[in-house]
């Protein structure tokens, strides 16, 4: 048991994603204007001439990376590590030698921790390079912020994941196949993030039989494996679309069980959470719109909640956005009355804005009748006017007809009431 364990201790697992995380800039996917030839970054790293620096973007797009720089990680460091690396710090200094730190996920460090790394960034003691997925104007010091570079990374396309997943197996795999059909699923699932494309793709290789010293994985091959189709949902596929469809139907037609049904659906088979946030944000509007003010909010809030803690925490928090829009009261006004605004707006992308709504900026202005005859609605009784605002062609169109559904009953009479007030408007 002893040499059993002795031999077990020499034995390192290196996670796929881990091995395959870029060493130089060339080995870089997605973020060309960042790091490609002309690039900021590029020409600094090339010129030895390194400023603060902070990435901002979703995970798995490659904002950590090993470096001969320090390291810490704000999930698992304190004020006594910040406190050795600056000691180490201040001794190159002396030496000449720049030191580069690097802080993942900083933004989960405390205003404190974030403080003691200020005055070593502001004499130059230290070149803070930050990563985070959480946005730094509200998540880092401002003194600190002001000290460093924002760069803002984009989510990697399906094209990036591909190319990262067959440069894994060029590199690591050499004796297994990923047929096409099989490479778009597990890049579709990825959703972006290249450490989930990895884990997927080296978890499928352990689990696939060897064939005569050969793997092959094939997209029947990846449902045995997993024995479920969830894993496999493909989101560019038509069953993702019938999915969607279902659920907004549903909470149009008040149907909350359903609506749960199909959100389960879509979530339990890997959708990405924010997808369908999105979607429930547009419903909010173009399904109840003013009849609920609360709905976009409760919309919005299911989105930041899904941003925040991710799957699959955030399954319940969407629930609560599903149930509360399937049971609000409806009303499709607002999106009929933008579609028949739209309408005219094109027709009519020529006509003037009327000389009385224009901004007189320059004397030339005011002398050719900019912002003549206009009527500041504060200086009036009841803060309203009769001026015409459509243009010349327009005047007199209507394209928000509310209707009596929850709180558009009470907008009905708002407007009924400003029609009044502006008829019997008197200067």
């Amino acid at each position: 048991m002893e040499n059993l364990f002795e031999e077990n201790k020499s034995f390192e697992y290196t996670p796929l994603a881990e091995k395959m995380r870029p060493t130089t800039l060339d080995e870089f996917f997605g973020q060309e204007e960042l790091v490609g030839p002309s690039s900021s970054i590029r020409q600094m790293i090339l010129s030895n001439n390194i400023s603060s620096m902070i990435f901002w973007g979703p995970p798995g797009v490659g904002k950590t990376t090993n470096s001969s720089f320090y390291e810490l990680s704000a999930v698992t460091s304190g004020i006594k590590d910040i406190k050795e690396i600056i000691e180490i710090a201040k001794y190159n200094k002396s030496n000449d030698k720049k030191t580069i730190l690097f802080v993942d996920e900083i933004h989960r460090f405390n205003k404190a921790q974030q403080d003691a790394f200020l005055p070593y960034v502001e004499n130059g003691t230290i070149i803070l390079i930050g990563a985070t997925t959480e946005n730094p104007s509200f998540e880092v010091n401002s003194a600190l912020l002001s000290r460093a570079k924002v760069y803002v990374l984009k989510s990697l396309t399906e094209s990036n994941i591909k190319e990262i997943l067959k440069r894994a197996l060029e590199k690591e795999y050499k004796d297994v196949t990923l047929e096409e059909d099989a490479l778009n699923i597990i890049s579709s699932y990825a959703a972006g993030d290249a450490r989930v494309a990895l884990n997927t793709l080296e978890n499928v290789i352990n689990i696939t039989k060897d064939i005569k010293g050969k793997k092959k994985i094939t997209k029947d091959s990846l449902e045995k494996i997993l024995q479920s189709k969830t894993f496999i949902y493909d989101k560019d596929g038509e069953e993702h679309y019938n999915l969607i469809s279902a659920l907004h139907k549903s909470m149009r037609n008040s149907d909350p069980d359903a609506a749960l049904y199909y959100l389960a659906r879509m979530l339990e088979a890997g959708e990405n959470p924010l997808y369908v946030a999105r979607r429930l944000i547009r419903f909010a509007s173009e399904d109840i719109g003013i009849a609920n003010t609360n709905a976009l909010t409760q919309a919005i809030n299911a989105y930041n909640a899904a941003h925040y803690i991710g799957m699959p925490e955030c399954n319940v928090n969407l629930a609560q956005a599903v149930v509360y829009l399937s049971v609000c009261p409806k009303s499709n006004s607002l999106e009929v009355a933008y579609n028949l605004a739209k309408e005219d707006a094109i027709k009519t992308s020529g006509e003037k804005v009327p000389l009385h709504l224009r901004n007189a900026v320059t004397k030339l202005d005011s002398s050719i009748g900019y912002g003549k005859g206009y009527k500041y609605a504060h200086n009036f009784e009841n803060h309203i006017t009769d001026m015409e605002c459509m243009p010349e062609k327009l005047k007199g169109q209507k394209y928000y007809s509310p209707s009596d559904n929850g709180n558009e009953k009470n907008v009905k009479e708002i407007l009924k009431n400003i029609e009044n007030i502006k008829k019997n408007f008197k200067n």
